[in-house]
């Protein structure tokens, strides 16, 4: 978890504490003053609205704008919403991917169920109590929108007379020779399964084992260190299997097998090893028994800052991608993930081969844990970015409802992604379905299902330069190690 997100979480654990307390006086004196049955009932009530309105993850205010930037001749338009249409001002602009900029509001209602927009055939959901400046994602729909019979609505919320939309102009990425950076197993699946699947040059390189937080392997017996070596092997197995399901072969999957958590450490002190937290396995060796090729740590195994840069070398300069999927370092605030496109800045610094081009995504974010909001199917409105970020140009290719489905199996194949929920998050769940209107999708019962399997993907494009690969920044830091695109189309 990067600094920024580990303050906003222990500001709202104070907040909520102060709350607690408050509350626990209150009900004090009610039991004194009124009638002490009254307390366990009001407990009760108060619990069941806690988890029904206010366990959301949300470190901001609903009121405040999102800030986005889109690089200089971003194609953009005044649209109005009138009479439940999008009514273009001219002809549509070129371009696939098409974003909204509106300013909503939301009912008395929508401050207890989750405000939502109705776009065509599509759903985009927003925080309870929305007022501000919001990005709905119309990608896909741009023949409706075109010929001014894109319907529109608001549901828990009010819809402006006027917005602005931006079309912005990419190649078919998935037509370039690719290369995943996955920080741990899955997230490759999560952020581009529907971009690799239909890649014919996809390659897929998973940093670590994904070995911690073991204690539901303890189940069968085993004590926390040989648990984690389980759980690390399980891992490793699903990052160069799971994506077969998605037509990439084994051959063409990479599993590195560094130790989770360690990454920013490894950057910032690169000569030293960094063992396993929780295995207590020094030997990365273990988890690279599938690979296909042969890499530089192969040699001596120590999982050292050293050894990672030159194993994201030799693949860079093997398999010579044009493009380069990895975690966006501004948006996704997990140390891992920030640590991995780190690393790749630096191995490409020193490759003889400069890839084009970075498709970024975020898997995690600072401050809403619940985004993309909404059920499972829906599309992928912009994320939450209360300071401005670089000027990037998105691309985001649509799933057809086969791919979803293929994207949601692929997620249940993967063994961090199973089992079922502890008592009080299935209770959660209920209580949220009951009072607020929530669903969540069959396929599985993590929350990613309902996250990541979706109408569209979401990717920031930014462009590799000379200036990008001479700045070095410090792990777990919320600087960029990219500079940002600065015009809409590809390499």
């Amino acid at each position: 978890m990067s600094s920024r997100k580990q303050v906003l979480l222990n500001r709202h654990r104070r907040h909520k504490r102060i709350f607690l307390l408050a509350a626990l006086l209150l009900l004090a004196a009610v039991g004194v003053l009124v009638a002490w049955w009254l307390v366990p009932v009001l407990l009760v009530l108060g619990w069941i609205a806690h988890e029904a309105w206010f366990a959301d993850h949300l470190f901001y205010s609903p009121q405040d704008d999102y800030r986005y930037l889109f690089p200089t001749g971003t194609a953009r338009q005044s649209v109005t919403l009138a009479d439940g249409r999008v009514q273009l001002s001219g002809p549509l602009a070129a371009g696939e991917t098409l974003i909204l900029e509106l300013e909503l509001c939301a009912t008395a209602a929508g401050r207890w169920f989750d405000p939502r927009v109705i776009v065509g055939d599509d759903r985009q959901d927003f925080e309870r109590g929305v007022r501000g400046r919001r990005y709905l994602n119309v990608s896909g729909q741009a023949e409706a929108l075109a010929s001014g019979a894109l319907a529109i609505g608001g549901r828990f919320c009010r819809l402006p007379a006027s917005a602005t939309l931006y079309a912005m102009c990419n190649p078919d990425y998935a037509e370039r020779r690719l290369m995943v950076l996955a920080p741990h197993a899955d997230d490759a699946e999560l952020a581009a399964f529907g971009l690799y699947s239909r890649a014919p040059e996809a390659f897929l390189v998973t940093l670590t084992q994904g070995e911690i937080e073991a204690d539901d392997y303890r189940r069968l017996g085993l004590e926390s260190a040989r648990a984690a070596r389980l759980k690390g092997r399980l891992r490793s197995w699903d990052s160069v299997a799971v994506p077969l399901w998605g037509g990439v072969p084994q051959g063409r999957c990479v599993q590195l097998g560094y130790y989770c958590l360690q990454l920013p450490a490894m950057l910032a002190e690169p000569a030293q090893v960094f063992a396993s937290r929780e295995s207590g396995e020094t030997d990365v060796r273990s988890a690279r028994r599938h690979n296909a090729i042969v890499l530089p740590a192969d040699g001596d195994g120590r999982p050292s800052g050293e050894n990672l840069h030159d194993d994201l070398v030799a693949l860079l300069e093997l398999w010579r991608p044009e493009l380069i999927v990895t975690p966006h370092p501004e948006l996704d605030p997990h140390a891992d993930h920030i640590a991995t496109t780190m690393a790749l800045q630096r191995a490409v610094r020193d490759s003889c081969w400069k890839p084009q081009m970075a498709l970024l995504y975020a898997n995690h974010l600072h401050d809403n844990d619940r985004w993309p909001m909404g059920p499972a199917g829906c599309g992928i409105a912009l994320p939450p970015a209360l300071a401005p970020l670089p000027p990037d140009a998105l691309w985001s290719p649509c799933l057809s409802a086969d791919v979803q489905l293929d994207k949601a199996m692929a997620l249940a194949m993967q063994h961090d992604l199973q089992g079922r929920l502890p008592l009080k998050k299935r209770l959660r769940r209920a209580i949220q379905e009951l009072l607020a209107g929530r669903r969540w999708p069959a396929s599985g019962a993590n929350e990613f299902f309902r996250k990541a399997v979706r109408r569209h993907e979401l990717f920031w494009v930014r462009r590799f330069n000379d200036d990008s690969l001479n700045v070095e920044v410090a792990p777990a830091t919320d600087e960029s190690p990219l500079s940002p695109a600065r015009d809409q189309g590809g390499p």
